[in-house]
C-alpha cells in the first residue's frame, strides 16, 4: 500500500493566492456594479406608472420623461464624478443660472453675436469651478462650507447684477440677435424620430454619460478619481495628483452647468435671476439614487444617469396619472424614497453574493 502525499498549499505571493487573478463569473460582475440597484429601481418605477397612468407609456409621454430626466442628468453625471472623488458642490444649481445670465447680459449689452456671450460664459463658468477647487485644496474647510459660500455669493450676484443692469429680476430678450438661431440649434433644438419629437438635451445627456464612463473605466484619471474618494492620504502616498484631480472635477461640474445654463437661456430667450436655487440637492439625490456613496470612492456615471431617469419618471408620471397636484411633493417623496430603499436592498444583496 502506498501513501499519497497531500498537495502543498499555495504559498503567499503565488498566482493562486492573488485574488485579483481569481476568475469571476459575468453574473457576479453584474451584481457588483454600483448602478445595478438603480436599474432595478428604474424598472419598478416604470412598471408602476405604466399600470397606474395609461398615457405614461405613449411615445410622446416617454419623450417628455426623457427631456425632464436629461435636464437633471446633464448635471447629475458630473456631480456624481465629484461625489466619487469625495466632494460636494452646493453651488451647482445656482451656477446654471449664473452661466445663462452671463451669456444673456453680455450679448445684450455688447450688442454682439450671441456666440460671444456663450463663449465668455464658458470661460467664466469654468473659472467658478476652478475657484471652488482651488479654495478647497488650499484651505481647510470642507467642500460643504466652501461651495455653500459660493452658492450664496452667486445667488446675490445673480439678483444684484440683473437688477443693476436690466432694472428688473429678468434679462432682456436676445431672440432677435445675430447667432441666436444657430445657438438654439445647439442647445435647445428638437429632433424627430418616428414622428416623435425629442429635445437635444437628451443627446447632451447621453454624450456626457459616455465620456464620463470612459474616463472612469478606461483612463488613468478615472483611477485617480476613485483613489482620491477612497482615501486622500493613501492616494497622495502613491503619487496621485489629488489637488489637480479635485480641481478638474469641479471644472467638470462647471461645464455641466454651462450646458444647462445655455439650454435654459435659448429655450426661453430670457432668464429669471432667482432660478436654480435648490436644484443642487436634486442633482445630489439623483447621484445617490444611482448608487454613489456620500462618503466617496464608489459609484458610476451610468448609475447617476439612471438616478436622473427615476427622478424624471416620478415627476412626470405623477402628472400623467392625473393625481391631485396638491399631493405632488408627497407622492414625489414617497416614490423617491421607495426607489432609494430598493436600490439599497439590491446593493446589499449583491454584496452578500460576492
Amino acid at each position: 500500500m502506498t501513501a499519497t502525499a497531500p498537495a502543498p498549499a499555495p504559498s503567499p505571493g503565488t498566482k493562486a493566492d492573488d485574488e485579483r487573478l481569481v476568475k469571476t463569473s459575468p453574473l457576479r460582475k453584474l451584481m457588483g456594479r454600483p448602478e445595478l440597484g438603480s436599474v432595478v429601481g428604474a424598472v419598478a418605477v416604470f412598471l408602476f406608472f405604466a399600470i397606474f397612468a395609461d398615457s405614461f407609456v405613449r411615445a410622446a409621454s416617454l419623450s417628455t420623461v426623457l427631456y425632464a430626466s436629461s435636464t437633471i442628468g446633464i448635471m447629475a453625471v458630473p456631480v456624481a464624478l465629484l461625489m466619487i472623488g469625495g466632494e460636494f458642490d452646493l453651488s451647482a444649481g445656482v451656477m446654471v443660472t449664473s452661466s445663462a445670465l452671463i451669456s444673456s447680459m453680455l450679448s445684450y449689452q455688447l450688442t454682439a453675436n450671441v456666440w460671444v456671450g456663450v463663449l465668455v460664459s464658458l470661460v467664466v463658468t469654468l473659472g467658478i469651478g476652478v475657484f471652488n477647487g482651488v479654495m478647497l485644496t488650499r484651505t481647510d474647510p470642507p467642500s460643504f462650507i466652501i461651495t455653500l459660500g459660493t452658492f450664496l455669493m452667486l445667488t446675490g450676484m445673480n439678483l444684484g447684477f440683473t437688477k443693476l443692469i436690466s432694472g428688473t429680476v429678468s434679462t432682456k430678450s436676445i431672440a432677435d440677435m445675430q447667432g441666436f438661431s444657430s445657438a438654439k440649434d445647439v442647445f435647445a433644438s428638437t429632433f424627430t424620430i418616428g414622428g416623435v419629437d425629442f429635445k437635444i438635451t437628451i443627446l447632451w445627456w447621453l454624450a456626457l454619460v459616455v465620456v464620463a464612463t470612459w474616463i472612469l473605466l478606461r483612463t488613468r484619471v478615472g483611477n485617480w478619481i476613485y483613489a482620491v474618494g477612497g482615501g486622500e492620504m493613501a492616494a497622495r502616498a502613491v503619487g496621485v495628483p489629488v489637488n489637480k484631480t479635485k480641481i478638474g472635477l469641479y471644472m467638470g461640474v462647471a461645464f455641466g452647468a454651462w450646458i444647462s445654463g445655455q439650454h435654459l437661456l435659448f429655450s426661453f430667450d430670457v432668464v429669471q435671476s432667482g432660478e436654480g436655487v435648490g436644484n443642487e440637492l436634486i442633482y445630489i439625490i439623483a447621484a445617490v439614487i444611482g448608487g454613489c456613496l456620500i462618503t466617496g470612492g464608489y459609484g458610476s456615471a451610468v448609475g447617476a444617469a439612471v438616478g436622473a431617469l427615476i427622478f424624471g419618471m416620478v415627476s412626470k408620471g405623477i402628472v400623467f396619472a392625473e393625481w391631485n397636484p396638491d399631493w405632488f411633493k408627497f407622492f414625489l417623496g414617497v416614490m423617491l424614497l421607495l426607489a432609494t430603499l430598493l436600490n439599497h436592498w439590491v446593493r446589499k444583496r449583491a454584496e452578500v453574493t460576492k
